[in-house]
């Protein structure tokens, strides 16, 4: 997957529409493009910037069926959500696997209730291949999460779930897509719609941000998937839409692991704004969020607020021996999730995680709402219609057996390169050829210099924030530690694509600023 080479393709002439042009690089957009190519329509998707550069890669990293979907009653949602995580399981075994929760119990209440909640998980899930929960003693909790504060502790239930790396789940989607035979290009926003004699969507005006050049594209189909940006596009062909989405801000932060030393998480059902909350072990580290805050506006580095920060610190010091400050976070990021704009005074914990497909009086369709774990069977509903609209030929979708970029079954035997999968192999061959790509790039960190060179070889990272956020997941597990390593990474890149000085110091500067978002101060 190479961007010179997905230019071409975009450059060259056509005498024909595309079938499809997919606006928007995140899940939805990249999943459209592997259902689409997979079942042989020509298909161009474009990303305002990179892949996964927004909500995407800003997840909790669970592919679960939610259980707080079956707390509000959706039980159609839960069975999706759990039908799909066991596609995706067999389908990115080198990403997905199987994750033990435990909900600690302090009140004699809460065995026998969410134990009886997690029964039902339990059979709702029972033909898709996680293991079944369990009523845990006081013992047996401590056991699995050594960390979890005693006072009043009277057990626990054991539930397992789905746990995943978002992005390097996207970035393997954009190679199964690019596979298929899409052309996607990240760093190329859609700056206006074309439209036909009679005002029907027929096409775009996009951007190469790295020469500057416009293109105009025609397409049977325009699809906006486009996330938390939903809206500007669908005013670009409608100027007088209402807002369709309502966006909210999600925030997580990153401890050392010696706060979850266990491989089992925590789940809170219930806290004080009504959102479940996670501590997980991830990447030998511990991940704890999240929160739901309306937002007004929406951008690519969203920031989080003291007060979010403040919140998830709290409430993790309530189950937590040690209660982490703010001096032990390592790193915070913050997502928007796109979510389907309902009546006024809906709080947005409370809103559907449902998708929505809205076909616009232009004929622009747009795909909103949904979630990481539905992003398949959001693509597939998604083609259908656009196939439909565009009068193409009838084919089924292939995505429910179609194995994943990167597929391998026991990729454990790749240790720090694990989730590569069947590209291990090669990023091992890097080492080989040169021994100092095998380095570290900082100590607190297993990234090495191959991870680098490959994500710029092969993953079409064009920036260090590339590299350093998306492609390895530095930045998400180590603000600090990531911004030392961007020197090295921005040498690395450099050589790899040609670049020069000035570029390498342009990147750094960059990356630093964008950092600064993921520092947390005292």
């Amino acid at each position: 997957m190479r961007r010179p080479e997905m230019l071409d393709r975009l450059r060259q002439h056509r005498t024909e529409p595309w079938d499809l042009l997919i606006i928007g690089g995140g899940a939805t957009g990249v999943g459209v493009a592997v259902d689409a190519a997979s079942r042989g329509y020509d298909v161009l998707l474009v990303e305002q910037s990179d892949f996964g550069k927004g909500t995407s890669s800003r997840s909790t990293k669970l592919v679960h069926g939610g259980v707080r979907y079956l707390q509000q009653g959706n039980v159609a949602l839960v069975m999706e959500a759990l039908k799909e995580r066991g596609i995706l399981l067999r389908n990115a075994p080198h990403l997905v696997h199987d994750q033990g929760f435990v909900v600690p119990n302090y009140d004699w209440w809460e065995a026998p209730f969410y134990g009886i909640g997690m029964k039902v998980y339990d059979l709702l899930a029972a033909r898709y291949g996680f293991t079944r929960s369990k009523l845990l003693s006081v013992r047996e909790v401590k056991k699995r999460i050594p960390t979890l504060a005693e006072k009043g502790l009277r057990g626990g239930v054991l539930y397992y779930d789905g746990q995943f790396d978002d992005a390097r789940l996207l970035i393997n989607l954009a190679e199964t897509a690019g596979g298929q035979g899409a052309t996607l290009l990240n760093y190329c926003p859609c700056v206006g719609l074309t439209k036909d004699e009679e005002g029907f969507v027929n096409g775009a005006v996009v951007r190469d941000l790295e020469s500057g050049q416009d293109h105009t594209v025609e397409a049977r189909c325009v699809v906006n998937a486009t996330g938390a940006f939903t809206d500007s596009v669908i005013q670009m062909a409608e100027p007088d839409a209402r807002p369709m989405i309502a966006p909210s801000q999600g925030v997580h932060v990153v401890l050392e692991r010696r706060f979850l030393p266990g491989e089992t998480a925590i789940m809170v059902p219930r806290t004080s704004d009504g959102r479940v909350m996670f501590a997980i072990p991830w990447h030998q580290h511990a991940l704890v969020g999240t929160t739901d805050t309306p937002i007004d506006e929406v951008s690519l580095e969203p920031r989080a607020l003291d007060r979010e920060i403040d919140f998830i610190l709290e409430t993790a010091a309530e189950y937590l021996h040690e209660a982490p400050g703010r001096g032990d976070v390592l790193s915070v990021f913050a997502g928007i999730r796109p979510l389907v704009r309902a009546d006024e005074g809906a709080s947005t914990a409370s809103l559907s995680r449902d998708h929505t497909i809205h076909i616009g009086d232009s004929g622009l369709l747009s795909i909103f709402g949904g979630k990481w774990t539905t992003y398949r069977n959001m693509a597939e509903d998604c083609v259908d219609q656009a196939a439909m609209l565009a009068r193409l030929e009838e084919r089924p979708s292939i995505t429910k057996k179609l194995n994943i970029h990167g597929y391998h079954r026991n990729s454990e035997r790749f240790g720090d390169l694990s989730f590569y999968g069947a590209d291990a192999p090669a990023i091992e061959d890097l080492i080989r050829t040169r021994p100092e790509f095998g380095d570290r790039l900082h100590s607190d960190l297993p990234t090495v210099g191959a991870q680098i060179v490959w994500a710029a070889r092969s993953e079409m990272a064009r920036t260090v924030d590339d590299a350093l956020s998306r492609r390895t997941r530095a930045l998400q597990l180590n603000a600090r530690a990531a911004v030392a390593m961007a020197p090295a990474a921005a040498r690395l890149m450099a050589e790899e694509l040609g670049f020069d000085e000035e570029w390498q110091a342009k990147e750094v500067a960059s990356f630093r600023e964008i950092a600064e978002g993921y520092i947390l101060r005292e």
